[in-house]
């Protein structure tokens, strides 16, 4: 199955049906005088939010929906049949924007949320409308308007409390694994998460919220390297970013090193998406034997960074400090959905700030696919490319569609 979270598609609401023009010829009614019908509505066209699907892929494959134009008039002040409005289920937290005006139309996170994206056009009226004392047999019925056809673009973005982020390898993974029942591939090479993945943590009864595990970072990716930032937008919805770093990595580098790089990528993509709540995850302690040592390194770490919010220890592996993790994350967040009914000033910030995030995360994106289809069209007419490494082939696809398959 293919994990698609972008797609164009063309859709096409009925036109209306025709008036008539149409005269009552009965016996013993010499003069009936007109009775043609109007035109049925044509049929709208809508996107339904679904749980059943967490990606775009039908989509890619079907691009054009349009919906059934209504019927004509019919006669003796019959009006013809409106078509069936027709739904196209997408993901929760799906967006749709219009690539004409790139207008957000809306934006789909709540279960069966229901958009009107393309209305049915209006059914012509039939000759019974333009009959007047000095027109008694008028002969005039008008054409169905004609339904809206629109180009839009599906995106979606998955809806989760909190994002793992952290350089490849880092045990993203293997975190999510032990805190919920996701099941993403782990494997000990860069890049095992292709896609992101989802995992509801569950802490007991009613208290759960969703974590989402988003595919490594590296230097240089809000330019464009290895994933670039195709799934980067995929936390622009999260209430937390839990950025998590490992304290020995087993290429020697600096630990520090590493977490400023996703700093930098972070602050570089979007300053509001940097600004959200973080919370530093020292990971894979197993691997420090000596207690000791490990004070050392840890304390090194916070101080290099010049840390002041919260910080945990952990051995994804082993399922160490795991628990304590998800339960500060709960009560954090419990507090603040609390805070969000209570306090409507709190409620609107949050929700200004959101909506901030979203158009700075879609423009962002938009800036380095545009830069990227750019250095393409200038490879193919045999101009020079940049020199640096900003468009590398694994950054955008040359279609509209980003696509990504499932690791095996």
């Amino acid at each position: 199955m293919r994990f698609i979270d972008e797609a164009i598609v063309t859709v096409k609401a009925g036109d209306g049906g025709n008036g008539i023009a149409s005269f009552r010829r009965e016996k013993y009614v010499p003069r009936g005088g007109p009775d043609g019908g109007d035109g049925g509505t044509g049929g709208d066209v809508y996107v339904i939010a679904v749980d059943n699907t967490n990606t775009l892929v039908d989509y890619r494959y079907t691009r054009r929906y349009d919906a059934m134009r209504g019927e004509n008039g019919h006669s003796r002040n019959c009006s013809g049949k409106g078509s069936d409005d027709i739904f196209l289920s997408v993901p929760i937290g799906t967006t749709i924007i219009d690539t004409e005006t790139d207008e957000v139309i809306g934006d789909l996170t709540e279960l069966e949320q229901t958009l009107l994206i393309a209305k049915g056009g209006d059914g012509g009226l039939g000759n019974t409308h333009f009959k007047s004392s000095t027109n008694q047999a008028p002969r005039k019925a008008t054409s169905g308007f004609e339904g809206e056809l629109k180009v839009l673009k599906f995106e979606l973005k998955v809806v989760a409390d909190v994002g793992l982020i952290g350089l490849p390898n880092a045990g993203k993974s293997t975190f999510i694994r032990q805190v919920s029942a996701a099941t993403p591939k782990v494997a000990d090479y860069p890049f095992t998460t292709l896609v992101p993945n989802l995992g509801v943590v569950d802490i007991g009864r009613h208290r759960s919220f969703v974590m989402a595990d988003i595919p490594g970072l590296i230097e240089g990716a809000s330019e464009g390297a290895g994933l670039g930032i195709r799934f980067l937008k995929h936390v622009a919805r999260t209430r937390r970013l839990l950025h998590i770093v490992d304290v020995q990595p087993i290429d020697g580098s600096d630990p520090v090193d590493n977490a400023r790089i996703i700093f930098n990528e972070l602050k570089r993509f979007s300053p509001e998406l940097a600004n959200l709540p973080q919370i530093l995850i020292l990971n894979k302690i197993d691997q420090v034997i000596d207690e000791d040592e490990l004070n050392e390194l840890c304390t090194h770490i916070v101080a290099e960074l010049n840390w002041t919010g919260v910080v945990f220890r952990t051995s994804t592996l082993m399922g160490e400090g795991t628990d304590a993790v998800k339960y500060h994350l709960m009560n954090e967040i419990e507090l603040e959905r609390e805070r969000e009914e209570e306090d409507s000033d709190f409620a609107d910030a949050q929700k200004a700030r959101f909506e901030r995030l979203e158009v700075e995360v879609r423009l962002n994106t938009e800036a380095q696919r545009e830069a990227y289809r750019a250095a393409r069209r200038a490879q193919r007419e045999g101009t020079d490319l940049p020199d640096d490494d900003s468009f590398d082939d694994e950054g955008f696809d040359d279609d509209d569609d980003v696509e990504v398959v499932y690791a095996p």
